[in-house]
């Protein structure tokens, strides 16, 4: 009868090393990727830069340096325009550690739209608490 409880609880033990693992490197995954430092694989990794893109950004970036900023990544890569460059950071790229301007990372925009439906409900709670309060003539 020990033996069998001692089994189950290194049974949970390596379940819980291998969801700990797993949360990890989803973490890692998630990782900004500055595009003034990124080596092909890491630009590839974000989701929305293929082989083309990635090689476009590191030739255009040996040829005349770093990146200052968005609009100047928008000017020297073809295929990276406005709407393109705002996808792109919200996946997790960056220029000189700044994300587009406009552009709510993926994990903050998920939990924004989780709080827009109680914000909607918020105001008409209070109006018909407000109904409820008021005097009946």
């Amino acid at each position: 009868m020990q033996f069998n409880r001692m089994k189950g609880h290194t049974m949970f033990k390596k379940f819980l090393l291998a969801a700990i693992t797993f949360i990890v490197t989803m973490g890692i995954a998630f990782a900004d990727v500055d595009v003034n430092k990124a080596d092909q694989a890491a630009l590839d990794g974000v989701k929305g830069i293929g082989p083309t893109i990635s090689k476009a950004i590191i030739a255009e970036r040996t040829k005349n340096g770093d990146f200052k900023d968005w609009a100047d990544l928008q000017k020297r890569v073809k295929g990276i325009g406005d709407k393109n460059s705002t996808k792109l950071s919200a996946a997790g790229l960056v220029v000189n550690g700044q994300a587009k301007a406009g552009a709510a990372p993926a994990a903050a925009s998920a939990p924004a739209s989780a709080s827009s439906p109680a914000k909607a409900a918020t105001p008409a709670a209070s109006a018909s608490s407000a109904a409820a309060s008021a005097p009946k003539k």
